[in-house]
């Protein structure tokens, strides 16, 4: 629907208004075609009087999403949005819930029905019924909730749970006005189909999707002549359908005057360093890579130096560097960044260890406790529902035994502590925005490093508050480092990751920061 011409979502509104006529020609005046399933009401009404609890819970209902909850609801909802910087999608809803209450307010005065004669006694209404107000908005909310769903829920089973959460919601609010007998089924009919219709009629007028950096802004001056030849290097598992992708970049490349997009596929044998220098050697002027921290890691790593700009499409659960350098993870909106951003020279950082090739990171690397968690994912379950899967391997991995470690920084004398876990980053926040490491840049040629050793289970409440509160106290429960190189030895095999990705147990990692060596595509 969102992708659709507006003729489509006015056609259906159309359908939904003129429903919306063909009940309240039924039901107001002398006609009575309905009164049978009005009746409905009736004995809707004698039935949960027979349960107290359900009635009780049915006034909770009624209150909570009366005009000042609803009013309430859209406010938080409008401002999330607002401050996630997705003020289209601010402004849809707040249109939606605005005009379905004042459209639902005029037609109960034109209308004016009276309520059913059987209503439940306390709080008993006397404004008009039809439509039902608490059906209209119920409607209305949940067509936000399941178009903003539609939008930003990149996952098939978290979107359909989404939509089901706002449809049941809908059938609850509902179910309510008919059971405490506030209103007739028709009422709670015809309210629906107005919200639905206002939904519709809004998405044909304001789509919510984020506006195109390239519709909004003039194109960035080139410093050399550009075939603007664009390739781009997708990981296959990561998008839901890949034929739909690609005629979305393929569209939005021509948009911006790019050309038709060379398309490369990783695989389990290269996860994207060949693609990457195929795509170097072919002399492309982008190189757009869409998947998770991994994929997006291998096609940096080979095109480091190269002077050719990375747009990242972030498709992955983590999608750490994505979220760190403010990449939108919609991906029409990381598309758009891709293709009509500027670029950034970013820090990447050489690595090695025992029993691995060296090789390079973006985002951080740990041992211990960390890489114990992303040791311990469930695969099938991060697929069902992504980074849960991480909240639930965390929670297993809490009590990860402390090791000692040998930690250098630079040319300094080795230090000795027992840790649970050590991280170093080259960016600074995790999941959720949490700022493990506040004070790290990915473009000031730093490292730094966190070094955690919680020595109780209730301690870890503690590190957390201070992780929040970007804590600058540091002892040895949380200790802070930095510098351009940093080896880490420990006492015996521990779990070690790179940007998310397990690679093994080992006693050792070294690291390195080279300052500005990747460039990379920004929002401006």
């Amino acid at each position: 629907m969102l992708d659709a011409p507006p003729r489509v979502p006015l056609t259906w509104a159309a359908l939904c208004l003129l429903g919306f006529a063909a009940l309240a020609w039924a039901v107001t005046g002398d006609r009575s075609p309905l009164d049978q399933v009005d009746q409905w009401g009736r004995t809707g009404e004698d039935w949960a009087d027979d349960f107290g609890p359900f009635v009780q819970v049915l006034r909770v209902v009624e209150l909570g999403f009366n005009t000042i909850g609803m009013t309430v609801l859209t406010t938080v909802a409008a401002a999330w949005l607002f401050l996630r910087g997705q003020r289209r999608a601010a402004l849809f809803a707040v249109v939606v819930m605005l005009v379905t209450a004042l459209a639902t307010t005029g037609l109960k005065l034109v209308l004016a029905r009276d309520r059913p004669e059987w209503q439940d006694t306390l709080g008993l209404l006397e404004t008009h019924s039809f439509p039902s107000g608490h059906a209209s908005s119920a409607a209305a909310f949940a067509g936000i909730l399941i178009t903003l769903s539609t939008l930003f829920v990149r996952k098939a089973n978290l979107r359909r749970a989404a939509v089901a959460v706002a449809l049941a919601w809908w059938l609850l609010v509902c179910a309510d006005r008919v059971f405490l007998g506030r209103h007739y089924p028709t009422d709670v009919a015809a309210g629906t189909l107005l919200g639905a219709a206002v939904v519709l009629l809004t998405i044909a007028v304001i789509n919510p999707r984020p506006r195109s950096t390239a519709a909004k802004a003039d194109p960035l001056p080139e410093v050399y002549a550009s075939q603007r030849r664009l390739a781009v290097i997708l990981n296959p598992i990561k998008v839901e359908d890949v034929g739909q992708f690609r005629s979305l970049v393929a569209t939005m490349a021509e948009e911006s005057g790019w050309s038709e997009p060379a398309w490369q596929y990783t695989t389990v044998e290269d996860p994207g360093r060949g693609m990457a220098e195929q795509a170097a050697v072919s002399g492309a002027d982008l190189v757009m890579v869409c998947g998770g921290d991994g994929t997006v890691r291998e096609v940096c790593a080979e095109l480091a130096g190269t002077g050719i700009p990375v747009g990242i499409i972030p498709a992955g659960t983590g999608n750490l560097l994505a979220r760190n350098l403010g990449i939108p993870l919609y991906l029409r909106s990381a598309v758009d960044v891709a293709l009509n951003g500027q670029d950034r020279a970013i820090d990447l950082v050489k690595v090695g260890g025992d029993a691995i090739n060296d090789t390079h990171f973006m985002v951080m690397a740990g041992m211990g406790f960390d890489a114990a968690i992303m040791e311990g994912v469930n695969e099938d379950i991060k697929k069902r529902i992504g980074w849960v899967a991480y909240v639930i391997s965390g929670m297993r991995s809490l009590m990860f035994p402390a090791v000692k470690v040998e930690i250098q920084i630079d040319d300094q004398e080795p230090t000795v502590h027992r840790a649970r876990t050590v991280v170093v980053g080259n960016v600074g926040f995790l999941q959720a925005g949490m700022p493990l490491l506040p004070d790290a840049t990915i473009d000031d040629g730093i490292l730094d490093v966190v070094i955690i050793h919680p020595r109780q289970f209730l301690s870890w409440i503690t590190v957390a508050l201070r992780v929040l509160r970007k804590s600058p106290v540091v002892d040895e429960t949380l200790d802070r480092r930095t510098g351009t190189r940093v080896r880490i030895k420990a006492s015996s095999d521990t779990p070690r990751q790179l940007d998310g990705d397990s690679i093994g147990e080992g006693r050792e990692l070294w690291m390195e920061c080279v300052h500005g060596r990747l460039l990379v595509r920004v929002p401006r």
